[in-house]
């Protein structure tokens, strides 16, 4: 099983990082972007063992037969990861395609 991000996503989280240190959410650049890391971490170590659903219409817009898991990060925030499964060769590809939290995207679940 491999775990990958599209390159919009590794950009998106980037820019989170930066604006949670920016919007005061964490007193250093270093300690949002450790939280970013472990996030990912997250992600990529447990996302085949999570339960999966098939995500809303609304997020067709990233990719077709899209699903998505839930990572609670503390009792405010969630994060929501789409992606799809692919079979190479034999080998599990999960391919993260788009992800966001409660915060942003709570209506559309």
């Amino acid at each position: 099983m491999k775990v990958l991000f599209l390159p919009e996503v590794r950009d998106y989280l980037k820019e989170v990082s930066l604006a949670m240190y920016e919007k005061d959410y964490f007193g250093f650049l270093e300690s949002a972007e450790k939280y970013i890391d472990e996030l990912i971490y997250d992600i990529v170590t447990t996302l085949p063992f999570r339960q999966k659903k098939p995500a809303p219409e609304y997020f067709s817009k990233y990719g077709e037969n899209l699903l998505y898991s839930i990572f609670p990060k503390n009792k405010q925030t969630q994060w929501y990861v789409f992606f799809n499964i692919f079979d190479d060769n034999g080998k599990t590809i999960y391919l993260v395609s788009y992800i966001s939290n409660n915060h942003v995207i709570a209506q559309f679940l």
